[in-house]
C-alpha cells in the first residue's frame, strides 16, 4: 500500500525532549519504519519550521518526509497553527491529485482536519471515489481541558472541530481504550474505533547493554518534556520525602529545551522546577540532563531503580514502555494510558495523580525490595514484547487500513475489564486490561 502519514506539527525527524517534541514524533516514525518493513510506501507529511529544510527526505528506504509550507518556515507552537491547515491542506490535496494514496492516516486533530479538506478537494476535483482516511488523536481536547481548564492554549475551534474529525474519517485508531470510552462520548460510533497501542523498541531499549554511572546509592528517573502536567514536580517533591528519610537517592530528569543540558537557563518550566527543589532543599539531589537522543536513553533507563511517570493525565505514554523494555519497574499515575500499560502490582505500581505522598510511599516501598522490583522489570520486558514491540503495532494498525481499502467494515473494540480491588489488582486479578478485538 501506499501510506500517507499526516504529522503537521511533530517531524519524525524532530529533536525529542521540547515542548512540542515527544510521544508523537516517536509513534509517527517508528510506525512508518515499521510498516515499510512489512512492504508498504511511507510518506509522512509535516509543516515546514525551518527554511533550511529540503522538500524530501528520506528516513530510510521506504519512508519519506515531505516537508510542506503552510506558514512561516519557523518553529511555531502546535496550538497556533490551525490558521495555516487550510494551506497545508491544498498542498496535499494538490499532491494526492497526482499520485494518490491508498490510506491516509492523520495524527493529532489538526492534521485530521487538513487531511479531510484535502481528501474532500480531491474527490471534488476527480468524481472519484474517496481516499480512506485513519485518525490517532494522541490527545484529545476535551481531556486536556478537563485537567489544565484556564491554561489549556488549544484554540478554542478545537472544541468542536477536534469531535468533527473523529466523526468524519473513516476509522479512529485509539491508543488506549480510556480514550476510546472519551471517543464515544463525543459521538464517535464504536463500530469506528480500533484501539491500538504505541509501541516500543525492543531491540534498541532492552535490560542487556550498557549501564550509566549513578551519583548516589539509588537512581529514580522521569523523563519528559518539561511542561506542568507531566509531574516532575511531584516526583522532586517526593524526593524530597525520601531525602528527609535518610535515604542516599538521586533524581535525573530529562527533558526541556536543551540539549544534554544546554539552554534549559531559558525554560520556564525548567526554572519552576529548579526553584521547587531548591526551596525544599533537595537541589544537589537533582539532575537536570535536557534533551538526550533515543540511543543515549537506554543506558540511562538501566541506571535507574525505579523509572517515575507522574503525569495530571496521560493520553498515552512512551516513557513507560522504555523503561519496561529495558526491564525497569515503573512507578506511574492512574490515569489515561498509563491504566492499560503498567500492570499493577506485575509491572509496576499506580499511584493517584499529584500525590507526592503516594509517590513517595511507592519508591520507598520498590528501594526496599530489591527482588519485588526486579521481577517487575522483568515482567515488564515479557509485556512490552509481546504486545508494544512495533512490529505487533504496525500488523494491526496494517489490518486497520486493509480492512478500508477493501471495503469491509471495520468491527469495533470488545472491551473485557478484569476486576480490581480498590483500585488495586491482587495478584489474581491484576492484569487489568481493556483489550481490542
Amino acid at each position: 500500500m501506499k501510506i500517507a502519514m499526516v504529522s503537521e506539527h511533530a517531524s519524525p525527524l524532530a529533536v525529542l525532549g521540547g515542548v512540542d517534541a515527544g510521544g508523537q514524533n516517536v509513534h509517527v516514525a517508528a510506525l512508518s519504519c515499521a510498516l515499510a518493513d512489512r512492504g508498504h510506501q511511507v510518506t509522512v507529511y509535516t509543516r515546514r519550521d525551518d527554511a533550511e529544510l529540503p522538500a524530501r527526505v528520506a528516513l530510510r528506504p521506504g519512508v519519506e518526509v515531505v516537508h510542506v509550507d503552510a506558514g512561516p518556515a519557523r518553529v511555531v507552537s502546535k496550538d497556533s497553527l490551525l490558521p495555516y491547515m487550510a494551506t497545508f491542506a491544498q498542498v496535499l490535496a494538490a499532491t494526492w491529485f497526482v499520485d494518490r494514496p491508498d490510506v491516509v492516516h492523520g495524527h493529532f486533530w489538526m492534521s485530521g482536519h487538513a487531511a479531510l479538506q484535502a481528501v474532500t478537494q480531491v474527490q471534488a476535483s476527480t468524481g472519484g471515489i474517496r481516499i480512506p482516511i485513519v485518525q490517532t488523536f494522541h490527545a484529545l481536547g476535551v481531556v486536556k481541558r478537563r485537567h489544565q481548564g484556564s491554561a489549556d492554549t488549544s484554540p478554542e475551534e478545537r472544541a468542536w472541530l477536534e469531535p468533527a474529525v473523529g466523526r468524519g474519517v473513516d476509522q479512529v485508531v485509539a491508543t488506549c481504550s480510556d480514550e476510546a470510552f472519551e471517543l464515544k462520548s463525543l459521538g464517535v460510533p464504536l463500530h469506528a474505533i480500533s484501539v491500538v497501542p504505541c509501541g516500543v523498541d525492543v531491540d534498541r531499549f532492552r535490560p542487556s547493554g550498557a549501564v550509566e554511572e549513578r551519583g548516589r546509592t539509588h537512581r529514580i528517573l522521569t523523563a519528559s518534556r518539561l511542561v506542568r502536567r507531566k509531574g516532575v514536580g511531584t516526583t522532586i517533591a517526593a524526593l524530597a520525602q525520601l531525602v528527609a528519610a535518610g535515604r542516599d537517592v538521586e533524581l535525573v530528569v530529562v527533558g526541556g529545551a536543551g540539549t544534554a543540558g544546554s539552554d534549559l537557563a531559558d525554560d520556564p518550566e525548567y526554572q519552576r522546577l529548579d526553584a521547587l527543589a531548591r526551596s525544599l532543599g533537595v537541589r544537589d539531589h537533582v539532575s537536570f540532563r535536557g534533551q538526550l537522543s533515543q540511543d543515549a536513553m537506554p543506558a540511562v533507563y538501566r541506571s535507574a531503580d525505579v523509572v517515575v511517570c507522574a503525569p495530571w493525565y496521560e493520553p498515552f505514554g512512551i516513557v513507560p514502555l522504555e523503561s519496561m523494555a529495558c526491564g525497569r519497574p515503573v512507578v506511574a499515575s492512574q490515569v489515561g494510558g498509563l491504566i492499560d500499560t503498567v500492570v499493577e502490582d506485575a509491572t509496576g505500581l499506580h499511584v493517584p495523580p499529584r500525590d507526592e505522598d503516594a509517590v513517595a510511599a511507592a519508591i520507598a516501598g520498590l528501594l526496599d525490595d530489591p527482588a519485588r522490583a526486579a521481577a517487575y522489570g522483568a515482567a515488564g520486558r515479557e509485556r512490552v514484547e509481546s504486545r508494544y514491540a512495533w512490529s505487533r503495532v504496525a500488523a494491526d494498525t496494517e489490518r486497520v487500513y486493509e480492512r478500508l481499502v477493501n471495503g469491509a467494515a471495520v468491527t469495533g473494540p470488545g472491551f473485557t475489564t478484569r476486576s480490581t480491588t480498590s483500585g488495586r489488582a491482587s495478584r489474581s486479578t491484576r492484569a487489568t486490561e481493556r483489550t481490542a478485538r
